[in-house]
């Protein structure tokens, strides 16, 4: 064999070599790269399980806070009527109602953003008015006009505040798109904590006359 056949037998190993061992390089960085894919997109699924975890907590956690503060002001609210009709009333429904309420509203106020927690407390406070009111019926010298005002706030500003507070969550989840609903949520809290206070001095009033302790709400 002479120099020249030998130089291009060598010449053609190593080319095949070269070739063998650059296509394993792309190969190789090839699938470093589908590794890579595989892995970010496996970190994006794990991402979007735990937010729809966490979304369905919210989703579970406003539901029931919802519920509850529903069942708590129909409850105050039949008792209202029911004693209005001189029908018995059995306490420990609306003691129900409102431990089941606080119970939530305890779990709530560690989860809540601002502005819902803003409107859920005001809520709360209203409530407990509602439960005050309630109470102190019996002692009222005007039932007559208890009543008449014990089923106006029932049916008025607590049914509204209750309300805003369905509203409040559901925006807060982005069921409800209302650009404006910001301002109908100040504006709403406004008119229910201007309503409870007033009916609060008039509850506060009657008990002083009428040598009432006060009520735990």
């Amino acid at each position: 064999m002479d120099v020249n056949t030998l130089a291009v037998a060598l010449i053609s190993v190593v080319g095949t070599l070269g070739g063998t061992l650059g296509g394993a390089v792309v190969s190789q960085r090839a699938r470093r790269g589908e590794v890579l894919e595989e892995n970010r997109r496996a970190d994006r699924e794990r991402d979007e399980e735990r937010e729809e975890r966490a979304m369905q907590v919210k989703r579970d956690l406003y539901a029931q806070l919802n519920s509850a503060a529903r069942a708590y002001r129909v409850a105050a609210r039949d008792a209202v009527e029911a004693a209005a009709r001189g029908e018995s009333v059995d306490p420990g429904h609306l003691d129900a109602a409102k431990e089941a309420w606080a119970e939530q509203y305890s779990v709530a106020q560690m989860t809540l953003a601002e502005g819902v927690l803003e409107v859920a407390s005001s809520v709360n406070r209203s409530l407990g008015i509602g439960y005050a009111v309630v109470k102190q019926l019996p002692a009222s010298s005007d039932l007559d006009g208890a009543f008449r005002r014990a089923k106006a706030w029932f049916h008025g500003p607590l049914s509204d505040g209750v309300f805003l507070l369905r509203l409040t969550l559901r925006h807060d989840l982005g069921v409800e798109i209302d650009q404006g609903f910001r301002l109908k949520r100040v504006q709403g809290l406004s008119a229910l904590d201007r309503a409870r206070d007033d009916l609060a001095r008039l509850l506060e009033a009657e008990r002083v006359q009428a040598g009432v302790p006060a009520t735990r709400r």
